[in-house]
C-alpha cells in the first residue's frame, strides 16, 4: 500500500526565489511521517510523545532534491513501509507535482522507550506497519 497525502506549498515553504527552502522538506517529510502514524496506525504521536512518554526519532535520512518546487504548486507525497525491524523500520516518500518528481527521501526511524533506549516496537504499531507493507509488496 501507499499512504498519499497532498501538500500545498505556501509561502511559509519557500525562500525569496519563490521555491521550497529545503528544510522545510524536512518538515513536510516528518509530517507526512507523523500523519501515517495517525492516520494509518492509529497510534498519533501525542500517545507516544505524551502519554507514552516514548520517542520516535530519525536516526537516519537521505533526501534527493530533483527539481524545484514552487510556491503555488501542489506537492503529491506517497509513503511506503520499505522494512521494518525489531526497534526500527525504513520509509520512502516521493513528492511531485503533474507526474514530475521533486524529492526522494529514504528515512530510518526508531522506537525509543522511557529509558532513552531502542527498544522492540509495541506489537499494535508493529503489526500494523507489517500489513501496510505486506499489501505493497502483493501490489
Amino acid at each position: 500500500m501507499i499512504y498519499r497525502r497532498r501538500i500545498p506549498v505556501e509561502f511559509n515553504h519557500c525562500d525569496a526565489a519563490g521555491i521550497v527552502f529545503y528544510p522545510r522538506y524536512f518538515e513536510m517529510i516528518n509530517s507526512m511521517i507523523e500523519n501515517f502514524f495517525g492516520h494509518v496506525l492509529g497510534y498519533g504521536f501525542a500517545r507516544i510523545h505524551v502519554d507514552e512518554r516514548c520517542a520516535l526519532p530519525t536516526a537516519q535520512i537521505e533526501v534527493r532534491f530533483l527539481s524545484p518546487t514552487r510556491l503555488g504548486e501542489v506537492l503529491d507525497f506517497a509513503l511506503e513501509v520499505e522494512h521494518v525491524g525489531r526497534s526500527s523500520a525504513r520509509f520512502v516518500q516521493r513528492a511531485g507535482v503533474g507526474g514530475q518528481a521533486k524529492l526522494q527521501c529514504v528515512s530510518t526511524l526508531v522506537w525509543v522507550g522511557r529509558d532513552g533506549r531502542p527498544a522492540s516496537w509495541p506489537r499494535e504499531i508493529r503489526s500494523k506497519m507489517v500489513e501496510f507493507k505486506e499489501k505493497s509488496d502483493d501490489a
